[in-house]
Parts: C-alpha cells; structure tokens; sequence
C-alpha cells in the first residue's frame, strides 16, 4: 500500500548503503516518526475553533490529533496548567509513509510560490523540522470547512544521528530541498 515504504525497501536502502559504507545492517538511516504540531495562541479561549484545528489536522493525518495542555502555569503569558496550548499528532508506521508520500508528491508542490523546502532544518541529530503557513495545501481540506486558517509544524524524525545521512535519506525519499546557494 505504502508507495514511499516500498521505494525505501528497495532503493533507498542500498543507495545508503553504498553511499555511507555502512557495514552494520542496523545502522541504515530510517525514519522513526513524524509530528505535526499546531500551536493554538489566542484561539484556544474558543473551543469552537480549536475544535475545527484538531479536526482539520485529524483528516491530513489520517489519524486523531489530540489537544496538548500547559504543564504549569506562566503569568506573563496569561497561561493557566491544563490550558489548551496546542494539537499534535504523532504518526508510525503506515500511516507515517502514506502521510510523507501525500506531502512529498502533491502538497508541498501546491504550495504557492515554493522553492523548495529549507536545507537548515535539521537539529544536528538527525531530525529535521520545517513550517507550513496554512493547512488549504492539503487536498482533503475543504476551505468551506475552515473557520481560520492556521500553519502547522511537522517533525521528521530518522534512526540516524547525522544530518548528513539524514540529509540524504529525505532526499531520496523525494523531500524537495530549495537548490543550494552558491
């Protein structure tokens, strides 16, 4: 079913392979998870839109976002504990390549004027980290359904420890990365 997961089976994984002489077949970079997070802001004093993020990111997932909670209380950020601060939804498995395919082969190529998404996300251990500014891009997302529109985060993270590896396992995987400056 998993188009990109097959793909990986059967090309990348040799690719990486050859690329790093990695003896160790355990030590070929692989993706682990990604997380799309929505941080709420104002709108979590209106259940009513908060509602409709967690729907709207529910239905690109293919799966239940839950809502994520203020650990503790911060005055200055007028922030109670237990106050909505965001929605997440963690994806494995599966649902994480099917997911990864839809955004690689049809959304990010919707998004207006897209160059490519940033060679600088990566976190120095593997992981790499980039924004989308609205979630319309997404083909299943109806703008009639939409009571404000919001971006989103989305986290990939791989079994490697090297940006390098990291780098190139995405890049095979068809992440398209904007075209290094010279």
């Amino acid at each position: 079913m998993a188009r990109l997961r097959d793909k990986y089976k059967d090309e990348i994984k040799s690719a990486l392979v050859q690329e790093f002489d990695i003896k160790n077949p355990m030590r070929i970079p692989a993706l682990e998870k990604v997380s799309i997070s929505v941080g709420v802001g104002e709108e979590a004093k209106d259940s009513k839109i908060l509602q409709n993020i967690q729907d709207t990111i529910s239905l690109i997932a293919g799966q239940h976002a839950v809502v994520t909670k203020a650990k503790k209380s911060i005055a200055g950020f007028k922030l109670r504990e237990d106050y909505p601060i965001g929605i997440k939804v963690t994806l494995r498995g599966e649902n994480m390549y099917t997911f990864l395919d839809k955004l690689i082969s049809i959304t990010l190529p919707r998004v207006r004027d897209f160059r490519g998404v940033s060679r600088n996300g990566f976190d120095g251990r593997g992981n790499y980290s980039f924004g989308l500014d609205e979630q319309l891009v997404f083909p299943e997302v109806r703008f009639d359904d939409i009571i404000k529109t919001h971006g989103m985060n989305i986290t990939v993270v791989t079994t490697t420890e090297d940006d390098k590896e990291s780098f190139k396992l995405l890049e095979l995987m068809g992440m398209p990365f904007a075209k290094a400056r010279e």
